[in-house]
C-alpha cells in the first residue's frame, strides 16, 4: 500500500499526470448515451480514478449496466472509495497470479451477480526496470510475470468464466502500439501485448459459436499510474500529440466510448480485431 502511495505521489509532480487531469476534464464534456440497461459487466483493472478500466466502468454504469469489479488487495482502498460513485457494483478481490482468487471471484460473481454480458480486461504488469533500457535485459522470472499478468490472464478469465457469459457477450482487453512496432523502453510489455492480441484472435475463434465477440482497443498514450512506470513516458505523450493525424492525444473517456460501442449490438459483427483510439498516431508513417 505504501508503494503505491508512493507512486502515486511522484506521478502527480509530473507534467504527464496534469495532462491526465486535462484530458479527463474534456472527456466529460463529451458524454455518449447509450442503453444498456439490463446487462451487466465484469472489469478487471480499476486502481485509480485515472485507469482506463475505470473510465470504462463509469460509462457503462452510467449507461445503465450493472457492473463487477475484480481488483488487487493493494488497491482495495482506492476501488472501495471509486465504487461509491456507481450504482450497485460489485466488488470482489481478484489476483492474475493466484488461480484460488481467481476461482473464487467467479464464484462471487455466480451468487451475487449472476450471469453477465461484458468482460472487460485492463490488467498488465511489468518490473520498472524492465520498461526502460534494453528489451534483452530483462530477466526470465520477470518476463514470465510479466506475461503470466499480462497476456495470459486474458484466457485464463474467459476459461474460469465463460460459463456465466450470456450469448452474444462481449470481451474486450486493452492493448497498445508497441504490440507490432518496437517502441522505445515498452519492452518486455510490447512482447506481453502481442500475445494478449494473438490470444483474443483464437479467443474470438473459440467463443464465436456462442455470438461471442473478443477484441481489444489499442489506445494511444494516456497518463495513468501504470504508465508512469515506462520510462521517458512525458517525452511518448508530446512526440504523439505531435505525430498523430488529429494533432491531439485521447483521454480515458475517448477509450471508454469505444468500450461502450463494443458493449453494445452496433457491433454484432465486429470479432477478432485491434481497434485503435489514438487520434490517427498508428498510420503516420512519418
Amino acid at each position: 500500500m505504501e508503494a503505491i502511495k508512493k507512486a502515486m505521489q511522484m506521478a502527480h509532480d509530473k507534467k504527464f499526470f496534469k495532462e491526465a487531469e486535462k484530458r479527463q476534464k474534456e472527456g466529460k464534456k463529451m458524454t455518449v448515451s447509450m442503453d444498456l440497461k439490463g446487462k451487466k459487466a465484469v472489469i478487471f483493472g480499476v486502481a485509480t480514478d485515472k485507469s482506463i478500466a475505470w473510465s470504462i466502468a463509469k460509462a457503462l454504469n452510467d449507461n445503465g449496466c450493472q457492473v463487477a469489479l475484480g481488483y488487487q488487495e493493494r488497491v482495495e482502498t482506492y476501488v472501495k472509495e471509486l465504487a461509491k460513485e456507481l450504482d450497485n457494483p460489485i466488488l470482489e478481490k481478484c489476483d492474475m497470479m493466484d488461480d484460488l482468487l481467481i476461482e473464487r471471484f467467479f464464484e462471487t460473481i455466480e451468487k451475487e451477480f449472476g450471469k453477465f454480458d461484458i468482460l472487460v480486461h485492463s490488467v498488465a504488469f511489468a518490473k520498472r526496470d524492465f520498461l526502460q533500457g534494453k528489451f534483452y535485459e530483462v530477466d526470465r522470472k520477470g518476463y514470465n510475470t510479466a506475461q503470466e499478468v499480462s497476456a495470459f490472464s486474458l484466457p485464463m478469465l474467459v476459461r474460469a468464466g465463460q460459463h456465466l457469459m450470456n450469448e452474444g457477450a462481449s470481451v474486450m482487453a486493452m492493448t497498445y502500439l508497441g504490440s507490432v512496432m518496437a517502441l522505445q523502453n515498452y519492452n518486455v510489455m510490447g512482447v506481453c501485448k502481442a500475445a494478449l492480441e494473438s490470444s483474443m484472435r483464437y479467443l474470438a475463434m473459440d467463443l464465436g459459436e456462442r455470438g461471442i465477440r473478443v477484441n481489444a482497443i489499442s489506445a494511444g498514450p494516456i497518463p495513468t499510474l501504470a504508465a508512469s512506470g515506462v520510462g521517458g513516458f512525458d517525452k511518448i505523450l508530446d512526440h504523439a500529440e505531435k505525430k498523430s493525424l488529429l494533432k491531439r492525444n485521447i483521454s480515458t473517456s475517448d477509450v471508454a466510448h469505444m468500450a461502450l460501442f463494443l458493449a453494445s449490438p452496433l457491433s454484432k459483427n465486429i470479432t477478432g480485431q485491434v481497434l485503435y483510439v489514438d487520434a490517427g498516431y498508428s498510420v503516420n508513417g512519418w
